[in-house]
């Protein structure tokens, strides 16, 4: 899990608090306000409920709200209040929801979060619609903002179309010949970094920073959703399901072109050779093949090189973070979520 400390600046409450107490009410009531059928498979999606509605037993995560946190805690960064940003921070979550939705479709990922995907709990027409309608929702959030409405729906319309690409791109990649580093992290920085770095911006956006600020915080959650990425791949590959709620071994199975796997098929030694043959097989990898497949990307040093890129990431991330000139303790929190990036649980 990201390790993100609770922490907070002089004068204000803590992170966990925000969530609680600010962004989980209009979050419900965002969900709340779609379609009941949408309704009902979004509050799923986030562990509100079971799958025929009832309030969940269990505990269950609906995500770590990390984007959510960046929003606030930007809008702090300069000069602003976490409440400020509760439209950007719920239209983030909103966004981010729909983008998984659709992923697990175009994947055929049927595990998220610990259980059945809503595409299989609920069937594929259902999920598809879901995300839409938690995109109109997320877009319905920061249109409706006095005054910064305007500007907030212009980051955002950007960012979705940076996150098409990125995702275009993505799914492209398991069908090329060759992908390189540089063409997996320009699709990393739209798929993952867009939205991250959108929520950094919305932030600033509705505390009222000047330009150079706004650039600063979208430039920094750019860069640190390329580290996420890359801290994600790995854990795609050497993770564990039981921490992770994701399908482990799913990206090697599917020869999805996930960062270790890029560097390691573009190396020259002999496991790249044997990685490259399997990689070009027409031949569906059985369980044997991907953890023989795991075992020769981390022979070729793929393993290694996307975490040293993941650490690259960062430190780039706290360079753009500092041309914002955030406060003092905002900045010592965006760097303990930023170094948690790349410090989280297999």
């Amino acid at each position: 899990m990201l390790q993100i400390t609770d922490s907070a600046p002089v004068g204000v409450s803590s992170q966990r608090d925000w969530i609680d107490e600010l962004l989980t009410p209009a979050l419900r009531a965002a969900v709340a306000a779609l379609p009941a059928a949408e309704a009902r498979a979004a509050s799923y999606h986030r562990g509100w409920c079971e799958a025929d509605g009832t309030p969940s037993v269990a505990v269950r995560g609906g995500g770590k709200s990390v984007r959510s946190r960046l929003a606030m805690l930007c809008a702090v960064a300069v000069g602003g209040t976490p409440g400020d940003a509760v439209p950007g921070a719920v239209a983030v979550e909103l966004v981010h929801d729909f983008t998984l939705l659709h992923d697990d479709v175009i994947d055929g990922d049927a595990l998220r979060r610990y259980r059945p995907a809503v595409w299989s709990a609920f069937g594929t027409p259902a999920a598809v619609l879901t995300g839409d309608a938690l995109l109109a929702a997320g877009l319905r959030a920061v249109a409706e903002v006095p005054v910064r409405g305007a500007a907030a729906v212009r980051e955002l319309v950007d960012t979705l179309l940076d996150l098409v690409a990125g995702q275009s791109n993505d799914v492209a990649f398991e069908s090329a010949c060759g992908v390189s580093v540089p063409d997996y992290l320009a699709m990393a920085e739209g798929k993952t970094g867009a939205l991250m770095g959108c929520a950094c911006a919305l932030g600033g956006v509705l505390a009222g920073a000047d330009d150079e600020q706004v650039r600063g915080l979208r430039d920094f959650g750019r860069r640190l959703g390329v580290a996420f990425q890359c801290a994600d791949d790995v854990l795609g590959i050497w993770g564990r399901t039981a921490h992770s709620g994701k399908p482990v071994g799913a990206d090697v199975a599917a020869r999805k072109k996930s960062l270790p796997v890029v560097a390691a098929l573009t190396g020259e030694g002999e496991a790249s050779r044997r990685l490259r043959a399997m990689y070009g097989s027409p031949t569906p990898f059985d369980a044997r093949d991907v953890a023989l497949a795991a075992r020769l990307v981390e022979e070729a040093g793929g393993r290694r090189f996307a975490e040293e890129e993941a650490h690259r990431q960062v430190a780039a991330a706290l360079r753009s973070l500092s041309c914002a000139r955030p406060a003092p303790d905002a900045y010592q929190q965006l760097s303990a979520i930023a170094r948690g990036m790349v410090g989280r649980d297999a």
